[in-house]
């Protein structure tokens, strides 16, 4: 007899995975330093993979001076000792292979650290080797910038350099010059960056700001923004980013990374877009079978509330039809406040709304991807300004995004000097509420937070329909959220109540079995940040 391959069984395994994203400083300290490393990566994975997650996604690791606290790369083939070396780096990956757990590590290619040897050598004069490898342009006959692109950070996007006798590029630091991806030779060298990994073992690549890889070689001026209604803290926001970014020629470049891939049979490539065109550039840059696996923007990462029409707006845009990509979600990371402190509902315990909010993100059609702390209801640390590391918080001070507040130490155990994570004083302080949050106490307790992720995970990968459906039967009507998620004979009803009333359903119901009840939560009514999840069997 003939076995017909179900559609499941043909999807690879990135589809409808959940990624555990880990920031190295701050997940686990083994040599007591305050700062996270590989090996204490290492030695917390089985956290990780008793959660029920596919993969883990590490932030940088690779030397670095730590302007930018890793994204600003001083070698892409190498471990910064303070969070290790190769051979820990190696352990890491083993570990987590062995767990069942895949490897997904940075890569950031729009720009380097200025301590990067390829910077070195290209600043020393204008007809070396790697004289081109930078973006470099001369002044303007008054000596001013070549364009009036302004960095993210703060203050142009140029700064002058005495030994060339121009101006460099950099859309982020002063200290992170950007790379001239038109250069041949840049991109053959990254592609080697990544083939290194590749052999090492790593199971993909998450792509950092990849729509800053490249630039109009033209330098023409940005045109001006219209207020948006929203507090500008940097002079980036007065512009539409139009020539530093977003360049036509970086979907080639994505194509060559996707061939290297392609050499190594189930890796997994995503991009972080972020932009007022993200939606676009996303679909652009995983459109058909020769670009990147998926994308994810900034849809829910800096939205200040949770609302249905959010949701349908940027789920709906990604259907199944041929030649279209896969989504990435993610409600919090590291660039970001967290989601829990965002999304705040006046009335509403910060305990049930996460337990919503976990559910509404493992409900939606794409890939997620879950950031430390997540799975244990972390809220964002105010941190005040003379404890601040992060070089946007300190530029940009009051009006920040406060990256360091999403960005403090893991708790582990809640009676252990600073909750587990290291024996020294770590370098962002810990929450004062997290220790009560710490991994320990959360797994002693069956109606914690960490218990409800590991059986919303244990749902999302047994049924096909959350992992690989189409989502369908939108319900956007106040604050109540419906959808269908549907592959074959399976069809499951999720509704959720993003406010603080109570919504009446019933209409909405039909029939079916709950498979899901989140916070009281029945077949009539959903109570403030409510969720119904109901199997109906293909009705």
């Amino acid at each position: 007899m003939t076995m017909t391959a179900c559609p499941e069984d043909a999807a690879p395994w990135w589809k409808g995975a959940t990624l555990y994203q880990i920031y190295p400083r701050s997940f686990a300290d083994s040599n007591g330093d305050g700062v996270g490393d590989l090996a204490g990566i290492a030695a917390r994975l089985d956290h990780v993979a008793t959660l029920g997650a596919d993969a883990i996604w590490l932030s940088p690791f690779y030397p670095s001076p730590m302007d930018d606290f890793g994204y600003d790369v001083a070698d892409y083939c190498d471990v910064d000792p303070v969070f290790g070396c190769l051979a820990d780096f190696d352990a890491l990956v083993a570990r987590a292979h062995a767990l069942g757990l895949r490897v997904i590590i940075d890569l950031v290619f729009a720009h380097t650290s200025d301590r990067h040897d390829w910077f070195a050598e290209s600043r020393a004069s204008r007809e070396n080797a790697k004289a081109d490898w930078y973006v470099w342009a001369d002044a303007k006959p008054d000596g001013t910038p070549p364009s009036n692109w302004q960095s993210v950070f703060g203050g142009p996007a140029w700064t002058w350099d005495a030994r060339r006798g121009q101006y460099y590029m950099h859309n982020f630091l002063a200290s992170q010059p950007q790379l001239n991806l038109h250069e041949p030779a840049v991109q053959e060298a990254l592609l080697d960056a990544a083939r290194f990994w590749l052999d090492r073992g790593v199971d993909g690549f998450r792509l950092d700001a990849i729509n800053f890889a490249m630039h109009d070689p033209m330098l023409r001026d940005n045109p001006p923004a219209p207020p948006s209604g929203r507090p500008r803290s940097r002079p980036f926001d007065f512009q539409h980013k139009l020539h530093n970014q977003s360049h036509p020629g970086i979907a080639a470049f994505l194509e060559h990374i996707r061939a290297l891939t392609d050499l190594y049979p189930g890796r997994f490539t995503v991009a972080e877009v972020p932009g007022e065109e993200a939606a676009c550039e996303m679909k652009a840059f995983t459109a058909g079978e020769g670009r990147l696996n998926s994308a994810y923007g900034f849809d829910f990462l800096y939205a200040d509330r949770l609302t249905p029409a959010l949701v349908q707006t940027a789920v709906g845009a990604w259907d199944d039809a041929a030649g279209t990509g896969w989504p990435s979600w993610a409600f919090e990371n590291h660039d970001a406040p967290r989601a829990l402190s965002r999304w705040a509902i006046a009335g509403v315990e910060a305990a049930a709304l996460a337990r919503m909010k976990m559910a509404l993100l493992c409900a939606l059609r794409g890939t997620i991807i879950v950031y430390q702390g997540e799975e244990l209801g972390l809220g964002q640390v105010e941190i005040p300004f003379e404890r601040l590391k992060d070089p946007e918080a300190i530029r940009n001070w009051p009006l920040t995004l406060s990256r360091d507040g999403a960005r403090t130490p893991m708790p582990w155990i809640a009676d252990a000097a600073h909750a587990g994570f290291s024996d020294a004083e770590p370098w962002l302080p810990l929450g004062d509420d997290h220790v009560s949050l710490a991994v320990d106490r959360q797994a002693a307790d069956k109606g914690s937070l960490l218990h409800w992720t590991r059986r919303l995970l244990a749902l999302r990968a047994a049924h096909p329909a959350l992992r690989l459906g189409a989502t369908e039967r939108w319900v956007v009507e106040g604050d109540l959220l419906g959808f269908d998620r549907a592959l074959g004979g399976e069809r499951l009803r999720c509704l959720f109540n993003l406010g603080a009333g109570t919504i009446d359903v019933a209409a909405h119901i039909g029939s079916g079995a709950p498979l899901l009840q989140v916070n009281g939560a029945d077949a009539a009514m959903l109570p403030p940040a409510g969720a119904l999840w109901l199997d109906r069997a293909g009705g």
